[in-house]
């Protein structure tokens, strides 16, 4: 299975990655873009037999090290991959 794991500023934390890549986006005139985040994005392939399964190990290591609990927040999608549709 796979997981996809985006990772993201929490909304009440200053995102300066973000507002400078808007700024620029405003320079070469695209004045409708009205606000940037920046994040991560990890994909993990993850042996498991259960989607539940693979989304609990995801959580963990988003937990663990993927995010800063602090500062950032996480969703985490899973796909079944050709191995695991098997």
């Amino acid at each position: 299975m796979r997981a996809r794991v985006f990772v993201m500023l929490k909304p009440s934390v200053f995102d300066p990655q973000g507002t400078t890549v808007a700024d620029a986006l405003h320079t070469l005139g695209y004045a409708s873009v009205t606000a940037v985040r920046q994040g991560k994005y990890f994909e993990l392939d993850i042996d498991a037999k259960t989607e539940d399964e693979a989304r609990r190990i995801a959580s963990e290591a988003a937990d663990k090290l993927l995010a800063n609990p602090v500062i950032e927040s996480y969703r985490i999608d899973i796909e079944k991959t050709e191995a695991a549709k098997r």
